[in-house]
């Protein structure tokens, strides 16, 4: 796309033309905190529930009171799956939700998760539930507890699930419940689920998976006894409670994971060989299409070496059949990219080794890797491997960072095709067949539509949904386009950027600036999407600041280079990109030079920290929120794939840790925590804190009690905390 280079005022579109929406005149009504936060009427629609269904021609979305069967070409409802009004427990009045289902591979049975509870960000337990879609039957899944990670057996008949870290089977034909581990203990033993930092850094909770034929188990099994621990306190009552869990820190020791294998027919479990090292991480487990090949994926502590190794089923050996090396590290995301052939003798994966991510063809028999993709851009997902018809569909970079579109490719690198030409971020999810497809599109300024499309052109059918309504409503506000543009530092340095400008801004007159960051590894705020909507950005535009965000070094899509120029030393070139960004603002004749702000939360806070501090000469005014303020304080998996440990690269945690820098801060600062984030501790910003104080510096304050790293458990509190971030902005930055 084309990039708009902040040299250049395009002031005409800046103009608001007042246009006639259902009889209200565009621009006319003003936006508040309440309607942003409080409404929630600003929020986009999506369509919900879908699964493709294993025909190719349906898919299953929920309704208002149904998970129905519609065609994916003529759009026509075929059958009702379960209406809602079966599925009431007995003695009960109220039907379970139809939110959280799980369809067995024969789609004969479904799996119903009801009064779930939060663990962590992605772990959750819950009372489960099978409806039997031939006898309308639904049934308890078990009554000696909530469980975990319910999954059906490939043939319908059993259900595997996790309950106080142990591993259990329920034979869904005789009703017996059976327990497989008996060793499972908090904060010690933990078999088929994950640590802390596994769910965290690698995404993953679901440690255990079914063989293809359902004669076995694999799992995983965290012996986390040498992991220290990390208390929270949660307010409210007399006497404080205290909630410990085990949070590996930088440098410090992990859980011991090994691999074990159940079998169904025996009753025996054997240990997987996983080699003679335990200083190592196991990210994935999967079952090829072999019934005796297990793969399993081990990572090296410096996560910088990938190896599959296939295991024997019957005898646990094990054999390395795949290694993927990188100087810096190994994506994390790059793990679920990884597909098996139908013949166990093949391995798709994405890789860095020509400088951007690109997909591969590994043949193990030969030892031969053919890569399929080739360019300067990034794949961002694998989306879909069609052995049938040797094709490979994929979500890439290509056109511009900023934007996502799906393709399709052979087996041989040749016949690629776009199948989403549309400017802005486009994703897919494929019919079993591949035959179709439902893509979700947006750009900056339209509410993702969802469609259903052909998979083998990309055509349009119909669409699902195009929030028409949302677009409408925003009509009625006197919102302000996104703009994308560009800026080159003074080393040469060429950053992608946006702004929204107030409603009446004039090129004349000088205005505050607020840059909003994230800028953490492989990650952007700088998208051709829809997201959220900057409702607050464009709140604060009303009040006339002009908000700004810029992806600095180390944030994705553009390639090995860019972003791994940061390893070693988080931080470095993230601030100083920040700190050139401003200062070439700071130079334009409408920009306020003297009230430039800075806002972030999490890395992003971590970088308001810097900035406020390294960069006091340039921004005046920063928010961090629940920063990182001392890499030595976070997670290792994280941090190290990063960093290294702190015994290793100790000035790289010195020299860019905002504790250490408390004494340049000058400008009007506000903190901001959760009490109780179980990921940013608080002690980054207590310790932090403690800096500050001694070097005798004024800066704001605000905790909240009880609430974890997204601030929002307790009444009013997300409001309030917008609210105290707004008032603090208008007060100092105007």
């Amino acid at each position: 796309m084309k990039k708009l280079f902040y040299g250049v005022l395009f002031f005409l579109f800046l103009i608001p033309f007042a246009t006639t929406v259902n009889g209200q005149e565009k621009g006319e009504k003003q936006l508040s905190l309440e309607t942003i936060l409080k409404s929630g009427q600003f929020y986009p629609h999506g369509v919900r529930g879908i699964s493709p269904l294993k025909d190719g021609e349906l898919f299953a979305r929920i309704t208002s009171d149904s998970i129905v069967a519609y065609s994916y070409k003529t759009g026509k409802a075929v059958r009702t799956i379960v209406a809602s009004d079966e599925l009431i427990p007995p003695g009960d009045s109220v039907p379970i939700s139809l939110r959280n289902y799980k369809l067995s591979n024969d789609e004969t049975k479904i799996l119903f998760a009801t009064k779930t509870e939060s663990i962590y960000r992605r772990s959750s337990r819950s009372y489960y539930y099978v409806f039997d879609t031939k006898t309308k039957k639904l049934t308890p899944l078990s009554d000696n507890g909530k469980q975990r990670l319910a999954d059906f057996s490939p043939d319908a008949s059993k259900v595997a699930f996790v309950r106080e870290n142990n591993l259990f089977i329920k034979d869904l034909n005789t009703g017996k419940e059976q327990q497989i581990t008996f060793d499972g203990e908090k904060e010690h033993i933990i078999n088929g689920t994950t640590d802390w930092v596994y769910e965290e850094e690698f995404s993953v909770t679901k440690g255990f998976c079914w063989s293809p034929d359902g004669k076995k188990l694999a799992f995983m099994r965290f012996d986390e006894s040498s992991v220290k621990e990390w208390t929270l306190t949660y307010y409210g009552e007399l006497y404080p409670e205290r909630y410990h869990y085990k949070y590996p820190k930088a440098g410090e020791d992990n859980s011991i994971v090994t691999v074990h294998i159940y079998s169904l027919e025996t009753g025996q479990t054997i240990p997987v060989d996983t080699g003679p090292e335990t200083d190592q991480y196991i990210p994935r487990i999967k079952w090829t299409s072999d019934n005796n090949k297990l793969a399993v994926y081990r990572v090296n502590r410096l996560q910088n070496k990938l190896e599959i190794l296939f295991a024997d089923a019957d005898s646990g050996k094990s054999q390395v059949v795949f290694t993927e090396k990188n100087k810096y590290y190994i994506e994390d995301a790059n793990y679920d990219a990884i597909r098996f052939a139908d013949d166990a003798n093949r391995i798709f994966l994405t890789s860095e080794r020509d400088g951007y991510n690109h997909i591969y063809i590994y043949d193990i028999s030969k030892g031969e890797l053919q890569q399929i993709t080739t360019g300067s851009w990034d794949v961002t997902d694998l989306t879909g491997v069609d052995q049938k018809n040797e094709k490979i569909y994929y979500q890439s970079a290509e056109v511009s960072p900023l934007d996502r579109n799906v393709y399709v490719i052979g087996f041989d690198g040749k016949n690629k095709k776009c199948l989403t030409p549309e400017a802005g971020t486009n994703s897919a999810r494929f019919s079993s067949n591949f035959k179709y497809f439902i893509k979700v599109w947006s750009d900056a300024t339209t509410p993702p539509v969802y469609s259903v499309n052909y998979g083998k052109n990309g055509k349009l059918i119909r669409v699902l949904e195009d929030n028409e309504k949302l677009k409408e409503l925003r009509a009625e506000y006197n919102l302000q386009p996104k703009e994308f543009f560009t800026i080159t530092t003074a080393d040469g340095v060429k950053l992608n950027a946006w702004k929204i400008l107030p409603p009446d801004f004039n090129p004349e007159k000088q205005y505050p600036v607020l840059f909003d960051i994230y800028g953490g590894p492989g990650s952007q705020t700088v998208r051709n999407n829809f997201g959220s909507g900057n409702m607050w950005s464009e709140y604060l535009a009303g009040q006339g600041i002009v908000v700004v965000s810029v992806d600095n070094r180390g944030t994705g899509a553009r390639g090995e280079a860019f972003k791994k120029i940061t390893y070693m030393q988080l931080g470095k070139y993230e601030t100083q990109d920040l700190i050139a960004s401003a200062r070439y603002l700071a130079g334009l004749p409408w920009v306020d030079k003297d009230h430039i702000g800075i806002f972030g939360w999490s890395f992003g806070g971590y970088m308001a920290s810097l900035c406020m501090t390294k960069g006091s000469d340039v921004f005046d005014v920063g928010i961090a929120v629940a920063p990182v303020t001392n890499w030595r304080y976070y997670d290792n998996i994280y941090t190290e794939r990063f960093m290294r440990t702190p015994q290793e690269n100790p000035d790289g945690y010195d020299d860019n840790s905002p504790i250490n820098f408390a004494d340049q801060l000058k400008g009007k600062f506000l903190l901001i925590h959760g009490m109780a984030d179980d990921n940013v501790h608080p002690q980054n910003t207590y310790d932090f804190i403690t800096a500050l104080v001694a070097a005798d510096k004024d800066f704001e304050l605000m905790l909240y009690p009880n609430s974890n790293h997204g601030i929002y458990t307790g009444k009013n509190t997300r409001f309030h905390l917008y609210e105290k971030m707004t008032d603090f902005l208008l007060e100092n930055l105007k």
